[in-house]
């Protein structure tokens, strides 16, 4: 019996997307919640990387990685890297959480176990990532290339006009009051 490597390699990567999905609720804090479910989605695209879905898979990546670093971002942006940091638990209403969790579980593995899994009809295309690429964007793909970047300045206007101090705010035009002027007091070491 011979091992292949992309074995090892799916097998470890499903593991390192397992210990750091549950890392999530583990840590402390938010920052360290947000890296373990960047690691988390990592494993899980080079994992899909390996079942040749590579367009699945660099979407995967790409995605959850952006997506984790705006969260930094922000969360660094508005609270500042020390609050970030700062212990707090992850994990609300625990036991409501842990009962839906099991019940979901039990409801799909029944589901699983009981369901008449249909045979297979056809065979597949010749290139899988070109026919669901095609399946999942089609005629649609000019229209999310252009509505992409108003999302992203929408969010960002937003952001903006939410914010009601910013660091102008606190420390004058030229960055340099010292100290800080805060309208909103508290924070840390107040």
């Amino acid at each position: 019996m011979s091992v292949d490597v992309s074995d090892i390699v799916f097998w470890v990567t499903a593991v390192i997307a397992v210990a750091a999905g549950a890392a999530v609720f583990i840590v402390d804090s938010m920052a360290r919640a947000t890296y373990a479910l960047a690691a988390s989605f990592v494993a899980v695209g080079v994992a899909v990387l390996l079942l040749q879905q590579n367009y699945v898979g660099v979407i995967v990546i790409l995605m959850m990685v952006m997506e984790m670093a705006v969260m930094a971002v922000y969360m660094v942006m508005f609270m500042g890297m020390n609050p970030a940091l700062m212990p707090m638990s992850m994990v609300h209403g625990k036991l409501l959480s842990l009962g839906i969790a099991i019940g979901t579980f039990v409801a799909l593995a029944i589901g699983i176990l009981l369901v008449d899994w249909p045979q297979r009809r056809g065979s597949p295309p010749a290139d899988v990532t070109a026919a669901l690429g095609d399946a999942l964007m089609g005629p649609k793909m000019l229209a999310m290339v252009v509505i992409s970047p108003v999302m992203v300045a929408t969010i960002v206007g937003g952001v903006v006009l939410a914010t009601r101090r910013t660091r102008y705010d606190r420390f004058g035009d030229d960055l340099k009051q010292r100290p800080a002027r805060d309208p909103q007091p508290g924070g840390v070491g107040r």
